[in-house]
């Protein structure tokens, strides 16, 4: 896989702090590897990982996979739907999807158990970390996840989700009570300069535009809001940065929620984790339209059991 591209930066800056940035998947330390090995060209020549790049200089980047790097591994799937052409499941929280590259997570992510449940048999479209995945969800977020089975579906899936054709809708439950009924959060995103693990919508790197939809469901011993979300957009961490920034972070978010709070709420209800749960996935498949449903997992389920029914 070749990437090649100019730079649009405002001052110098060292490139393997740039592409660390530009890149979600990329950790600063692979980023460095990958100058080491030759595998990063500045203007058309090699060069050393503390160099700087200017505006509108020329990176090409050279990415050489080994397929021997995910192995295929029985877990336990919880699959909503499946056929020839595509699998719908139910992921548990905690599991990586696919691994990213140079930071070791090869074992144990969905795509592991993918690999076994359809015996290795996935589209060559993409990365072969990623075997026919057309879109994420964050380690510690539950729910409906779609993976192609077949290069067809996987271009499918890929250009219907680019046209915004896929209807997302998750449950959250956030600290404090929203006061609005039904609101719309738009704004751009993109990483935090000063934390590449943070995505912020406050002067972000390579910002996009992001676009979440929200209605207040319940509110939970008057201090916490049920809330169904729905995305236009598919940025990285979206929701949870989308709420925080408007005053109501995600119980349990260990990256954008209060740490007291977290605490509390992992004592009183045994939840270790952000308590976000992508609930359905609506779309048209094979000239019909479907909706599927993930239901919750048992912490969410145990956190807002009394009001389970208004979902």
């Amino acid at each position: 896989m070749i990437y090649n591209f100019c730079a649009f930066v405002e001052a110098p800056k060292r490139v393997d702090m740039y592409l660390s940035a530009l890149f979600e998947d990329f950790s600063r330390s692979y980023v460095q590897k990958l100058i080491d090995r030759g595998q990063v060209t500045l203007n058309g020549e090699t060069f050393y990982k503390n160099v700087k790049l200017k505006n509108r200089d020329e990176i090409k980047i050279t990415i050489i996979l080994e397929s021997t790097l995910v192995v295929a591994e029985d877990m336990n799937l919880d699959v909503i739907f499946e056929d020839k052409e595509i699998i719908l499941l139910n992921k548990e929280p905690g599991v990586n999807v696919h691994p990213v590259p140079g930071e070791g997570w090869n074992s144990n992510t969905l795509v592991n158990g993918i690999l076994h449940h359809c015996k290795e048999e996935l589209p060559n479209i993409g990365w072969v970390e990623r075997p026919g995945i057309v879109h994420r969800l964050d380690k510690d977020t539950s729910g409906a996840i779609m993976i192609a089975k077949t290069d067809k579906m996987m271009a499918y899936l890929s250009e219907t989700i680019k046209e915004r054709k896929i209807d997302k809708y998750y449950i959250a439950v956030v600290s404090g009570k929203v006061k609005t009924p039904e609101f719309k959060i738009e704004s751009y995103m993109g990483r935090d300069k000063n934390d590449r693990k943070r995505m912020t919508t406050l002067d972000p790197v390579n910002p996009k535009i992001a676009i979440t939809h929200g209605k207040v469901i319940e509110f939970i011993d008057n201090e916490y809001t049920i809330l169904k979300i729905r995305i236009e957009t598919g940025r990285t961490h979206q929701i949870r940065v989308h709420l925080a920034s408007i005053g109501y972070a995600i119980l349990g978010d260990k990256v954008y929620g209060n740490h007291r709070v977290n605490t509390r709420v992992n004592t009183m209800y045994q939840l270790g984790r952000q308590a976000l749960h992508a609930y359905e996935l609506e779309f048209d498949l094979y000239g019909e339209k479907r909706k599927f449903t993930a239901p919750l997992k048992e912490d969410m389920t145990r956190l807002i059991w009394e009001h389970i029914d208004l979902i």
